[in-house]
């Protein structure tokens, strides 16, 4: 980790720090000429804005740097939750005043997505209606197996592809997990049958497909009306149906105003897990919406087969706790990747 990144992620947690509390943390008293080279470049790049003057000047992370500059997740989770410093209630102002302004992908990171994009546009050309059939297929068995995975369920992936195409169960399994599996496959056939469904996101739709992933479980419909926690955090999501229900309608239309199909996704899978507007299925709600969004603008959906279920977790609990998406956006970016070297 470079010098800059160091000093950035200390003024995350420290804002409003003078250079002299810098240089101290950093243990570079004997280097105050290159404190202030790198606090001066990171001002000018906007990653820092500092505030007073002379002995009263002071430094923190710009609202930018902080939703996107790499946070180290070995060393964040060295900690036990309960020692964490983290951002224990909902934020109202990420929503609202801080994602609109932010740029969540740098240039490089959209370059690389829309090379990817166009070899995905350059696949589909080449293949018939029956082989894209086929694929999505594919592609929705690891997705079924990868999401109900994330939650727990114990299906291998040869016993949900079993079950999905034969429906045909595994033996010591649970019929929560075989209804957890299918229920994926019917949200999928359903955004399948009308891939413009998310072209705009509304609580609606949102509602419609987690109606479809939690049916025939023992989980509350709609917008829930409770108290949940979350676990492995402090961090703890409104609980007053109002707020959740504003919430959802500012990350929709958060989400219609952007212009990036892949910052559209990214947002979905993120403040749909980040709010919690329902008693239980909230991340696959958030995986099968950023995916419909996705195919809505005819772009590769993500099966997640690849991504370590604890490295997904870890990076949804560092966006709750710190409002931070750079772990998991490099899972997006990997697996956006891995889709389109993949299938089709």
């Amino acid at each position: 980790m470079t010098r800059e990144n160091e000093i950035l992620q200390y003024l995350h947690y420290h804002p409003g720090s003078s250079r002299g509390e810098i240089e101290m943390a950093m243990n570079m008293k004997k280097s105050p000429a290159t404190v202030k080279r790198i606090l001066a470049s990171l001002v000018e790049s906007k990653d820092a804005i500092v505030t007073g003057q002379g002995r009263a000047t002071r430094y923190s992370v710009s609202p930018q740097a902080h939703v996107t500059m790499e946070l180290n997740i070995d060393t964040y989770f060295q900690k036990e939750t309960d020692e964490r410093e983290v951002q224990t209630r909902f934020n109202f102002e990420l929503i609202k005043d801080i994602l609109p302004q932010v740029e969540l992908f740098t240039e490089d990171e959209k370059k690389y997505l829309a090379d990817l994009q166009d070899q995905f546009t350059k696949n589909l050309a080449g293949i018939t209606p029956t082989e894209y059939r086929k694929e999505m297929e594919r592609l929705g068995i690891d997705l079924s197996w990868k999401s109900s995975q994330i939650e727990g369920n114990t299906y291998s992936l040869l016993e949900t592809e079993k079950l999905l195409k034969e429906k045909q169960t595994a033996s010591g399994k649970t019929k929560e997990e075989a209804v957890m599996l299918l229920n994926h496959k019917d949200a999928l056939e359903f955004i399948l049958a009308d891939p413009g469904y998310l072209q705009e996101i509304s609580i609606r739709r949102i509602e419609e497909l987690h109606t479809l992933l939690v049916k025939e479980l023992d989980v509350d419909k709609g917008i829930r009306k409770r108290r949940v926690g979350v676990t492995g955090t402090n961090y703890r999501p409104l609980d007053n149906e109002h707020q959740i229900r504003e919430a959802l309608e500012d990350a929709c239309r958060l989400i219609n105003e952007k212009k990036n199909v892949f910052e559209k996704a990214l947002l979905a899978l993120v403040l749909l897990s980040y709010i919690q507007a329902f008693a239980d299925g909230n991340k696959r709600t958030a995986r099968i919406t950023g995916n419909a969004i996705l195919m809505a603008n005819h772009y590769c959906p993500i099966s997640f087969r690849t991504v370590d279920s604890v490295d997904y977790k870890k990076a949804m609990l560092i966006f709750y706790e710190q409002n931070n998406i750079s772990a998991f956006k490099k899972i997006f970016i990997e697996q956006f990747a891995f889709a389109v070297q993949t299938y089709f």
